[in-house]
């Protein structure tokens, strides 16, 4: 691949991969900036979006008209929805979706985008086992899983919202950007990984969990980003 575009949610999350890069140069698009040069050898444009999956869509779109990436990255934090992924854990997108569209007044089931040929958002298989195995040569400590990001423009700490959203899509962990930016790659037929590391469980601990958790779950996705270039 011969440049890789890497999306953070927040400042925390990509301030780490920034400081690897090197060559760089910034260009200030959208409220966003976008730092382009070399980290472990390939050519990266490493950026923050934002917060929520409007601000994702747009920085992928960008990254794609712009920078002409052959793979987004999206890297950030979610909500366990399955009872064996611990905070701390790692959770690598098999597909995605977002479960906060609605169009069931129409007859569509929950999470189905009206007039598109696929809601579910599918990730390359080889990207997402590769991400995989690298996690877990540089990450014994933790857990890795593979499976299905959901992603909605709303802050998840319920335990009956995440047992809904379990249920009703299967997913292993919930978001507000991933769905969005596999969208947004989809119409552009560009493959994307997205790597979560979870920040509570699958349960009403979301507001206790996070500031503990924090800096473990940077390093952690660090190590997988800087391995898994090295391995492209």
């Amino acid at each position: 691949m011969k440049k890789i575009g890497i999306i953070g949610a927040m400042e925390e999350e990509v301030n780490q991969l920034k400081d690897c890069m090197a060559d760089v140069k910034i260009v200030k698009k959208a409220g966003m900036e976008f730092l382009e040069g070399t980290l472990e050898g390939k050519a990266c444009v490493v950026v923050r979006s934002g917060i929520g999956k409007v601000n994702a869509a747009v920085c992928t779109q960008i990254l794609i008209d712009d920078y002409r990436i052959d793979l987004v990255i999206n890297t950030g934090v979610a909500g366990s929805l399955k009872a064996e992924i611990n905070i701390g854990d790692l959770v690598i997108s098999e597909d995605a979706l977002q479960h906060d569209m609605d169009a069931t007044g129409f007859g569509y089931g929950y999470g189905v985008i009206p007039r598109m040929e696929t809601s579910v958002f599918k990730a390359d298989e080889n990207i997402t086992s590769l991400a995989v195995k690298v996690c877990k040569e540089v990450n014994p400590d933790i857990g890795v899983f593979k499976g299905r990001v959901v992603s909605g423009d709303q802050f998840i700490s319920g335990r009956e919202k995440k047992d809904w959203l379990s249920e009703q899509f299967q997913g292993l962990c919930t978001e507000m950007e991933g769905g969005a930016i596999a969208q947004a790659a989809y119409l552009n037929n560009t493959p994307f990984l997205i790597i979560r590391a979870i920040s509570d469980k699958a349960d009403d601990s979301a507001h206790m969990d996070y500031g503990a958790f924090e800096e473990k779950a940077i390093e952690h996705t660090v190590k997988l980003v800087k391995a898994f270039l090295k391995e492209l």
